[in-house]
């Protein structure tokens, strides 16, 4: 698989949002079932996976997604120092209040001392701030992240569902070359965060879409609601699915899309993406179908 650069790491083009084997409004797969979707992921040549604390059916199961894939890192027979992981914190789930936010240093720490035993492991790769709390200042928060950092409770650092203003400030609190990644929503269905993944790809950040292909429930129609992608899916005997990962690859060399997967076939299909060469003409028909001028 072609790779890209995330911080220190070098990584597979085509990472794994493994979110979709424990939230999927289709119902979620036994246990076995989605550790063999993040192994199919692995042996498809991906070596990015991210998750993230909040990833749960309910409230009181925090940590459901690390834990998959803690189990499945820690059963597999390939070279688990190739893989790197991220998880994200920062999103509180209750009874009382389910996905409220907390930014606070404390907060952060235990959070992160969950998710390292969790993933199985002594120290996080890449953790990511999941969503602004806007009680807080967001440079404070920022400074937090970077004491978890200080501490060698993590690796690298990185924000989720951020404005430019919001990496700008990220980028001065963490230091220069300190932000690793920025991941945002961003699909044919979704491409209000293309400022943000111009900003990053001109700064060096690696920029991590979420739900790539539109999320759950948006992948299957992709190519209905963009004929374009189908249109050249077609000529090329791929998905239109395929398509529009080789076109995101294309916006610029630090993307690297996540797309989710509860099955094996689907993950598998989505990594085959890295081997799609598209014509900058066809290239051009994506663009134009999404709306955006590249």
């Amino acid at each position: 698989m072609s790779q890209r650069t995330l911080g220190p790491f070098t990584v597979s083009a085509i990472g794994l949002g493994a979110m979709p084997v424990s939230m999927n409004g289709n119902g979620i797969p036994s246990h076995d079932d989605a550790v063999a979707t993040v192994r199919a992921a692995l042996d498809a040549g991906v070596t990015f996976v991210d998750t993230a604390d909040i990833y749960a059916p309910s409230w009181d199961q925090m940590g459901h997604n690390e834990r998959i894939v803690g189990d499945a890192l820690a059963g597999w027979d390939g070279d688990r120092s190739s893989i790197v992981v991220a998880t994200k914190g920062g999103i509180t789930r209750t009874e009382e209040k389910d996905f409220g936010r907390n930014g606070s240093l404390e907060y952060l720490r235990s959070a992160v001392q969950k998710s390292l035993k969790n993933l199985q492991v002594d120290v996080i790769d890449l953790y990511q701030y999941h969503r602004p709390d806007r009680w807080m200042v967001y440079g404070e928060v920022m400074q937090n992240l970077k004491t978890l950092q200080d501490e060698g409770l993590v690796r690298t650092l990185g924000i989720s569902n951020a404005s430019v203003e919001e990496i700008q400030i990220a980028q001065e609190v963490l230091g220069e070359g300190n932000l690793t990644s920025v991941q945002n929503e961003f699909s044919p269905r979704h491409p209000g965060s293309y400022g943000e993944l111009t900003y990053c790809v001109e700064h060096g950040i690696a920029f991590l879409p979420w739900s790539p292909l539109g999320g759950i429930g948006g992948a299957g129609s992709i190519g209905e609601r963009f004929a374009a992608f189908a249109e050249i899916g077609a000529d090329h005997g791929v998905s239109p699915q395929q398509v529009v990962l080789a076109w995101e690859l294309s916006l610029g060399e630090t993307v690297i899309p996540i797309p989710g997967a509860s099955r094996p076939a689907s993950i598998t299909d989505s990594a085959k993406a890295r081997d799609l060469v598209l014509s900058t003409d066809e290239l051009a028909r994506c663009s134009a179908a999404v709306g955006i001028e590249v």
